[in-house]
């Protein structure tokens, strides 16, 4: 079975290097530019330092250079990548298929989401390109997934975790029609998440200031059995300008979660002790399975662009408080609420988001927050128990190392193997049997078994005579197999390689499909199926929609044949 990959997002080498620590098999981060991110860039030398400490599990780093390149910038793009290439990096993720054409580039390219890979035959064409793996869009069904699997030889990779575009990944063009800052250059404005009213060509309102377009956030973590089945070997948790408590709450969840489906994975170690996930405890707008079971379902949440966080419950009753601002008081138990938790609530068409002072039981005491009443559904956003766990019980990440013990002669000979199939031997003379076998046999075992920063040793096998050492004698003895072991490179697993290039099949990509004219956005969510309006909900033709926003007028269109929404 072809092992499978927990590929995390990272901003920055700590938050790289936290993710491998609680279970990523690789992770994505920019470059110093042309990284889709305009906020996530990062010198050579930080992606050395990433590369340095992923390779030690054999965790793979990917470098991202997945915008559309203008003809100026061809040349530093390239320096760029040459630079990541020697600092380690393992793949890079692409968008511009000319970088295919560039043959001092050896390590393998990735065709980049914003490739817009959704079919059999747009896979085969970037597959042709030279590219070993594909990325797909979030867009598709589980058929449609396990269609394209079946369909090429190269690794398909497909995100399972984090926020989701309203459009096409690629295909949006709204945030540089209303300000020229271009989401192909990483500076999108996310207009997605902004207010709205809709109306229909008469005029009538059908919605006021609602965040119609923000859709929930990815979750497929029930479903990987599934898609490892329809053949995605690469699991892609979005989040390159998220932070790190909540790149480890999300890694390590869904690590746990493939270590539960016992298949094997592309790097080395296991993690150790460390906190107990909780992905609705992270930034989150609620959740999604978009269309993986080829069907719509409740996409969008009308009222909350932001993270709301856990649902607490109602609110019983609100008083004021002299001394302290005003006291809340929830319906049901157990909330286990703590001092400084971060609520947050619906006013309107607002979120509304404060901080506890004080918390006991289902008493929350805080500042005075206005329209905050009786009735009102309660989040938690921040749950400081949680964040205070994590910075305690952090994870700790160790390669399995098997150790063999024998003494004939006078020569005590210790063998070890790692998981990842390097083999290291050291021996050592000694004088002096010990009389007590099963006393001096407990000692080694306790010794040599003790984790390092990075091995978990266990004693294996005991034969022979054993000799009379100390405990700092029988130490010195591990540090030297370790010792052994570090001096040679991690037999990590091999990242497929693209086939021959063909100039053919990358001039057939050139140039990239653009957008017609006027189509600022086109996306797989529709606003009339979501609001009960779709033709086969309803029976009525499928009419244009207006959205309004500060003056702005944006026509929605609806191509039902390709059931999909496009923005005028």
């Amino acid at each position: 079975m072809t092992p499978i990959e927990l590929l995390a997002p990272a901003r920055n080498a700590d938050i790289g290097i936290a993710a491998i620590r609680c279970g990523a098999d690789a992770v994505y981060v920019a470059g110093p530019d042309f990284g889709a991110r305009k906020d996530a860039g990062n010198p050579v030398d930080e992606i050395a330092r990433l590369c340095d400490y992923a390779h030690r599990y054999g965790a793979r780093v990917f470098v991202t250079f997945n915008i559309l390149l203008r003809e100026d910038e061809l040349e530093q793009a390239h320096s760029q990548m040459l630079a990541a290439q020697t600092a380690g990096a393992d793949a890079f993720i692409i968008r511009d298929p000319r970088i295919c054409l560039w043959e001092d580039i050896n390590v393998p390219l990735h065709a980049s989401t914003q490739c817009a890979i959704r079919d059999a035959a747009r896979a085969r064409e970037f597959e042709a390109a030279g590219c070993s793996r594909i990325i797909l869009e979030r867009e598709l069904s589980l058929e449609q997934i396990r269609s394209i699997c079946s369909a090429v030889s190269c690794e398909v990779e497909c995100f399972v975790h984090g926020a989701l575009c309203v459009s096409y990944s690629g295909q949006c063009t709204m945030s540089q029609a209303l300000t020229g800052r271009s989401a192909d250059r990483g500076e999108c404005i996310q207009a997605c998440r902004n207010l709205y009213d809709l109306e229909d060509l008469h005029g009538h309102v059908l919605a006021r200031s609602k965040a119609l377009l923000s859709l929930r956030d990815f979750n497929l973590s029930a479903r990987l059995e599934e898609l490892i089945d329809a053949g995605v070997s690469s699991f892609k948790i979005e989040g390159r300008l998220k932070n790190e408590s909540y790149v480890k709450n999300v890694v390590r969840s869904y690590d746990l979660r493939l270590r539960a489906l016992g298949v094997p994975r592309a790097s080395f170690g296991r993690v150790d002790n460390g906190f107990v996930p909780e992905v609705d405890k992270t930034f989150n707008r609620g959740y999604t399975e978009l269309y993986l079971d080829g069907r719509r379902g409740s996409w969008a949440c009308f009222d909350a662009p932001k993270s709301m966080g856990e649902e607490l419950g109602r609110v019983v009753s609100v008083r004021q408080d002299g001394r302290r601002g005003m006291v809340i008081e929830l319906e049901g138990s157990g909330l286990n609420l703590r001092n400084g938790d971060g609520f947050a609530f619906i006013r309107g068409n607002q979120i509304v988001g404060f901080r506890a002072d004080v918390c006991e039981g289902r008493r929350i005491h805080a500042k005075e927050v206005q329209g905050l009443r009786a009735g009102v559904v309660l989040y938690r956003n921040l749950s400081t128990a949680f964040e205070k766990e994590m910075e305690a019980k952090p994870c700790s990440r160790y390669l399995e190392v098997e150790l063999n013990l024998s003494s004939r002669d006078g020569l005590l000979s210790l063998e070890a193997r790692s998981e990842d199939g390097r083999d290291a031997s050291v021996s050592v003379e000694f004088a002096e049997t010990a009389v007590n076998r099963e006393r001096a046999e407990a000692l080694l075992r306790s010794q040599l078994s003790k984790k390092t920063d990075i091995y978990a040793f266990s004693l294996n096998r005991v034969e022979g005579e054993l000799p009379h050492l100390g405990a700092a004698a029988i130490n010195a003895l591990r540090r030297e197999i370790a010792a052994a072991i570090d001096a040679q490179a991690v037999k990590a697993n091999p990242l497929l390689r693209g086939s021959s290039v063909s100039q053919e099949a990358v001039a057939h990509l050139l140039p990239v499909r653009k957008a017609a004219p006027g189509e600022l956005m086109r996306s797989k969510y529709c606003m009339r199926h979501e609001l009960g309006l779709c033709p086969k909900q309803c029976g009525k033709p499928a009419e244009d929609l207006v959205l309004v926003n500060n003056g702005r007028r944006f026509t929605l269109r609806f191509d039902c044949r390709a059931c999909e929404m496009v923005i005028i």
